[in-house]
């Protein structure tokens, strides 16, 4: 896009803090010259070599109208510059970037809402797959130990199996539509069900989260962290799942008993993946480290560093509708932001 084709509503000045990987990752070309040419006059800054109270100044002294930022942007200040009305986040939580004051006050904050959903869903897959087919003991006896397979080796198929969905939101959607071909008989449950969409999807309900950890041989735990869900999956419902099933959890790490999760990991009853944590970065102390029978990785199920880019096409289509005055999707609302993490 060109200056003679910029539309006629185009933001006078935009200011990207990004710095070049967030550009190589988020904004590959020709996507990077696009956004540059969204507004009358662009700016770009490196946000990694200017402290908090640098931002500050140089927001403030570019006075833009839009702001593009990404993880490395530092928290905008109380006071914001008079003209600034739309932070067009590349990622997920604003939270450390914004207020809720700054909402409140009629700021437009958009974030990288549902494009990254199938990639999450992908990472959830990958637990899956990993904890059926007993990855993490094979990757620790493959690798220290020489061993190879006997002929009492147990493994696992996803085929024809049983799941259970904790939480119905985009992720669940994807992750839902990802193992079609599995033949699955899926049953979700969440206190706000969109009955359209589950019947699209073709799955259950199930009316209690007993009856969907007691009733299935893989759970995959995708609920949002709200007051209402923290520490809502307990010991208890733990050992509800079957001997030899599984537990998957790429949501986040509060909605889960963690050291409950930890005792009845111990035990080898059931196989583990997690990839979100209470307190991250996981600590080496963490009782969940070296377990056989569970599978973990460091809060990376999505965005791939290859599909960030979906986040970038996400983010180019909301300043594309910024400048022609139409409606922005993927919103944070004061609503939306007290139900982030």
């Amino acid at each position: 896009m060109d200056a003679s084709s910029r539309p006629a509503h185009s933001p006078e000045s935009l200011l990207a803090a990004l710095t070049p990987a967030e550009w190589r990752d988020f904004l590959p070309e020709p996507s990077a010259n696009e956004l540059k040419t969204l507004a009358r006059r662009t700016q770009v800054i490196d946000p990694a070599t200017l402290s908090p109270a640098a931002f500050a100044q140089a927001l403030t002294a570019v006075n833009p109208e839009v702001l593009v930022a990404a993880w490395k942007t530092p928290p905008l200040p109380i006071e914001l510059p008079p003209r600034l009305r739309y932070v067009c986040y590349l990622c997920g939580s604003v939270r450390r970037l914004v207020t809720r004051r700054h909402l409140e006050n009629g700021l437009q904050v958009t974030n990288w809402g549902k494009s990254i959903s199938r990639v999450v869903a992908e990472g959830a897959l990958f637990h899956v797959l990993s904890c059926l087919r007993r990855g993490p003991a094979w990757a620790l006896a493959m690798h220290l130990e020489g061993a190879w397979k006997t002929p009492e080796t147990e493994t696992a198929s996803l085929f024809g199996r049983r799941v259970g969905i904790h939480g119905f939101g985009n992720v669940a959607h994807e992750f839902i539509r990802l193992i079609a071909p599995f033949g699955t008989h899926v049953t979700v449950f969440a206190p706000d069900v969109d009955e359209a969409a589950q019947a699209a999807l073709g799955v259950a309900r199930t009316q209690s989260l007993e009856s969907l950890f007691a009733e299935n041989d893989i759970i995959v735990e995708l609920a949002p962290l709200i007051p209402e869900t923290v520490g809502c999956v307990t010991e208890r419902h733990l050992r509800l799942i079957r001997p030899g099933g599984v537990f998957v959890n790429v949501a986040r790490g509060a909605v889960v008993d963690e050291a409950a999760l930890a005792r009845v990991a111990a035990e080898g009853r059931i196989q583990i993946g997690v990839d979100v944590f209470t307190e991250e970065p996981l600590p080496a102390s963490s009782p969940l480290r070296g377990l056989r029978n569970v599978s973990l990785t460091p809060h990376l199920a999505g965005p791939t560093t290859d599909r960030r880019c979906d986040a970038g096409a996400f983010a180019l289509a909301n300043l594309r509708a910024f400048a022609a005055g139409r409606p922005l999707e993927a919103v944070v609302t004061p609503e939306v932001y007290d139900r982030s993490t």
